[in-house]
């Protein structure tokens, strides 16, 4: 069970405070750690992209603590848009819809669209609440790699270069929201999360899947994304035991994410069982990939995980983290990427 964590007036009184001075604020919500920033500040917001190493032309979510001020951010509200955000807000779903005209493009990546949600974390609506505005915020990590579920992992990137990190305890979903678009009177997934396909359909009808033409740039969609610093490769899940044999043979030392105990022992395998359950191993992947990362191996081997859109969110998250790896190590030093 997560616990629920509140702050305290000073803590939130010290955090608002820090927005208004156009400093950084680390933030939980349901998902991951949010790095924020104060949305109506450019220069503050430039902070983000300088403290993270992130492509100016990446877009930021804009967090709010309600939807009745969708209208200072956004030009026109789809009446799709209205219907899930009565369904899933506050909660982990970001609706990508028309700019104001005074929304500053540092905000949008140069898009004439703008991303929104309304978090669920009890903390993250206390600090949207007395922040009174919208508060620009990624993920709290360095871009390109494993995003923050728990405060430490904060801090751990960044240090003492943001000013008040907040501590709500381990994010209960441990995955980026889900993303959508509009267009044509239909919704279109722009990025699997917890909120899954069927769940769409369910409240809006039609549901277009996957990037198009003019679709707008949403974060976390580069094909390199969510990656630990030590090369990571998938393995069918059939092969993941002879895989880590092979792999660290002559003594090199092999970290594996797998979906059960190993069936023998590995001499110099670090072995962590994710489990069966997609919720779960979702909530943990990210502290996972974190505590393997640290292990001192040469190589992540990650079981691959089945298919069906429970699984989604996380086979589109494994898959990019393993996009850059262009050879594994056999024991020769030159293999291609699993399939």
């Amino acid at each position: 069970m997560v616990r629920v964590v509140r702050a305290t007036q000073v803590e939130i009184e010290s955090a608002v405070q820090a927005l208004r001075d156009g400093e950084l604020v680390a933030f939980p919500t349901e998902t991951v750690y949010g790095l924020g920033a104060n949305a109506q500040n450019p220069a503050a917001v430039r902070r983000i992209f300088e403290a993270k190493g992130r492509p100016a032309n990446h877009p930021l979510i804009v967090h709010l603590d309600s939807p009745r001020f969708l209208h200072r951010w956004v030009r026109e509200v789809p009446e799709l848009a209205n219907r899930l955000a009565e369904s899933f807000w506050p909660g982990p779903l970001t609706l990508v819809m028309p700019k104001a005209a005074h929304v500053h493009e540092v905000i949008t990546g140069g898009q004439d669209t703008i991303a929104i949600r309304v978090p669920a974390h009890p903390m993250a609506q206390q600090l949207l609440t007395a922040f009174g505005g919208g508060i620009a915020a990624p993920s709290a990590n360095r871009y390109g790699r494993i995003s923050p579920t728990r405060a430490e992992h904060v801090r751990e990137e960044f240090g003492d270069s943001v000013r008040v990190i907040m501590d709500g305890g381990e994010c209960n979903i441990g995955l980026e929201s889900t993303i959508v678009g509009f267009e044509g009177g239909k919704v279109r997934l722009l990025r699997p999360g917890s909120v899954t396909a069927s769940q769409l359909r369910a409240v809006a009808g039609e549901l277009a899947e996957g990037p198009a033409e003019d679709a707008p740039r949403v974060p976390g969609s580069g094909p390199m994304h969510y990656a630990p610093t030590t090369p990571l490769t998938i393995v069918p899940a059939g092969e993941i035991d002879a895989q880590a044999d092979a792999a660290s043979a002559g003594g090199r030392r092999i970290a594996v994410l797998a979906q059960r105990l190993p069936l023998r022992s590995h001499k110099y395998v670090t072995w962590i069982n994710a489990g069966r359950r997609p919720e779960t191993y979702a909530r943990d992947l990210y502290t996972n990939l974190r505590t393997l990362d640290k292990a001192g191996c040469q190589r992540i081997l990650v079981q691959a995980v089945p298919d069906g859109e429970r699984w989604e969110a996380v086979h589109d998250r494994l898959l990019r983290a393993a996009t850059s790896i262009a050879e594994a190590d056999d024991g020769t030093g030159t293999m291609a990427v699993l399939p």
